[in-house]
């Protein structure tokens, strides 16, 4: 692990809590300069901590408004590699995350849709068809409360 400090750490609990936030807020926040601020998000950046800035959209205020967690099991391991699913699964523009995962799923998919119908139109023309697909589990989200950064 890289050495950081507690600056470091408070300039990544800000900007995770805002990415928009100027360096000369951010400076005053940690008691820097805006120039002192600037050289230690550079550091971050070039250490690969700080991996960019994440926009968040309003999924349901631009008409997406089913989101489900897919759960998928490949069946046919030997012949299909993982590389192909994965190349395959990241084409579809409504699977929003792909995750490989150890447990009873080989990935975990988050999945936005316009509506049931929509995500039903997703899951059988284009989840089931992927390479290697065996079985799959879906979960709706219902509500999402919070989305805590590993920083807390």
């Amino acid at each position: 692990m890289t050495d950081l400090d507690e600056i470091d750490f408070g300039l990544l609990k800000a900007l995770s809590r805002d990415a928009n936030q100027s360096a000369g807020a951010l400076g005053r926040a940690l008691g820097l300069s805006q120039p002192a601020t600037w050289r230690r998000i550079k550091r971050l950046q070039e250490l690969g901590i700080l991996l960019g800035r994440r926009l968040d959209l309003d999924r349901e205020k631009l008409g997406f408004g089913v989101t489900v967690f897919l759960g998928v099991k490949l069946g046919t391991k030997g012949r299909v590699s993982l590389e192909d699913f994965e190349r395959a699964v990241c084409a579809i523009p409504e699977v929003q995350t792909v995750e490989h995962v150890l447990g009873l799923y080989d990935y975990r998919l988050r999945v936005t849709a316009r509506d049931i119908a929509d995500f039903e139109r997703v899951l059988r023309r284009r989840v089931m068809l992927l390479p290697g697909v065996g079985s799959v589990d879906a979960n709706v989200l219902l509500s999402e409360e919070r989305r805590p950064g590993p920083l807390g």
